[in-house]
């Protein structure tokens, strides 16, 4: 018998990224459903986009539009509730999240800041762009965190392609700077390289090669984090596509006409891209006393529970899990929060059964890097993979792709799934190839 809704476990998930939609989903499918617990999902953003894809917003190869999913609708047909709004405090005592107030565009308050219950917490915000305080970031480089940003960076390259070539100090070059050679900095420039092509195909002047592309890198070589072969597999493939690549040059500071290195290089760049690390949202810092580590991560144990409240979980990039055997977290990998996720559905349906809760281990099954149309490269383990093996070409961009298709039958099921892979393929063939707009 269902139980009344002041009688239900309330469980909040603040986030609507992959790993927090996806488990809302789950949740609401297996105790929303049944009337078991009152599922509500917080986030700040009205619709849902795949973080990975915002490189492509970013460069026109994708319309954001059209790969979007709409909270409230899918709210509605898997038995939970979405509420707007961003998480700005928590009140343990009172078992309370704190929403800010909500702005309009004259910058007054439309709608007042409000307590959210809870029985359950669990937070999923992911990560934000971590500039390390470098003089000039904030200032004049543009972030990927999300699709507004993604869709900014976006209209200021078309704006300075056409200013290339053909406003009034017309220099015919448009040279962007991406700060950090890891994987989105590494997609994001390959992306672009597409990008300048596809426009000299619509039959805007411009020479490919006049969209200049460098990537800046404090490490040695790009990717440090993945293994050297596809670091060096990767960097090799860029320069092949006319990608500048300056590895071992820490970043000094950043004006309106050029980043500078700490050697005294300039590198001279209308546009600058920052992409060189990840930190959890500040409001999180020892939010109500809860631990966090210096990046801003709540610490949790492998419960997935935060060290000094069991009734606060938090996963995923926002979160430091241990993992046996080694000093350093989790990843903060998409594959992580997909897992972690996965294991948290488990975890309530126990919970509310007076069951022990399981405990997460991390599984890799690779790192895969998509070059845009050029190439792919990863590796795959696990399954039936004993060891590491390495992929490229077509079986890579396969894999990479497979990837967003996961996230997609997790949140619609199989024949959905397919319905919009059919969708997609539609529009291919009705819609230009780029964004011009």
């Amino acid at each position: 018998m269902d139980t009344t809704p002041s009688e239900r476990h309330r469980i909040v998930i603040v986030g609507g990224g992959a790993g927090g939609l996806e488990l809302a989903t789950k949740l609401g499918d297996r105790l929303g459903r049944r009337g078991r617990a009152d599922i509500v999902l917080v986030d700040a953003e009205p619709t849902h986009l795949w973080k990975p894809l915002l490189h492509e917003v970013a460069a026109g190869t994708l319309n954001s539009y059209q790969d979007e999913l709409n909270y409230i609708a899918h709210a509605r047909g898997h038995h939970f509730r979405y509420r707007f709004g961003r998480m700005s405090g928590l009140d343990r005592v009172r078992k309370n999240i704190i929403l800010a107030p909500v702005l309009d565009d004259d910058g007054r308050e439309a709608v007042p800041s409000v307590p959210i219950p809870y029985d359950t917490l669990i937070i999923a915000v992911g990560s934000v762009s971590n500039d390390f305080n470098t003089p000039g970031a904030r200032e004049f480089c543009q972030f990927l965190d999300d699709r507004v940003e993604a869709e900014r960076l976006h209209r200021d390259l078309l704006i300075g392609v056409l200013a290339a070539v053909a406003g009034p100090r017309a220099a015919g070059v448009l040279d962007v700077a991406i700060i950090g050679g890891g994987a989105t900095g590494v997609e994001l420039a390959a992306e672009l390289r597409s990008m300048g092509e596809e426009l000299s195909k619509y039959g805007v002047p411009i020479d490919p090669d006049a969209l200049r592309i460098t990537v800046i890198e404090a490490a040695p070589r790009v990717l440090p984090v993945l293994p050297e072969r596809l670091g060096t597999s990767v960097a090799d493939a860029l320069r092949g596509i006319g990608v500048r690549i300056l590895a071992g040059a820490r970043v000094a500071q950043i004006d309106e006409r050029a980043v500078h290195l700490a050697d005294g290089t300039e590198v001279p760049a209308q546009i600058k891209v920052w992409a060189a690390g990840i930190k959890a949202p500040d409001f999180l810092r020892n939010i109500d006393g809860l631990e966090s580590n210096r990046a801003g991560q709540l610490v949790v144990r492998r419960t997935l529970q935060t060290t000094r409240d069991d009734d606060v979980f938090a996963f995923g990039d926002c979160a430091a899990c241990p993992q046996p055997g080694t000093d350093q977290p989790v990843p903060a990998r998409a594959q992580a929060a997909h897992q972690q996720a996965s294991m948290l559905a488990k975890s309530m349906v126990r919970r509310l059964d007076g069951k022990p809760l399981p405990e997460y281990t991390y599984r890799d099954f690779g790192s895969l890097v998509s070059l845009s149309r050029y190439t792919a490269l990863g590796t795959i383990m696990g399954g039936v993979f004993r060891h590491s093996h390495r992929i490229e070409g077509r079986i890579a961009r396969f894999a990479y792709i497979s990837l967003y298709r996961m996230h997609q039958m997790a949140l619609h099921g199989l024949w959905r799934t397919a319905i919009l892979i059919l969708t997609n393929r539609l529009q291919r063939v009705t819609q230009p190839s780029l964004k011009m707009h």
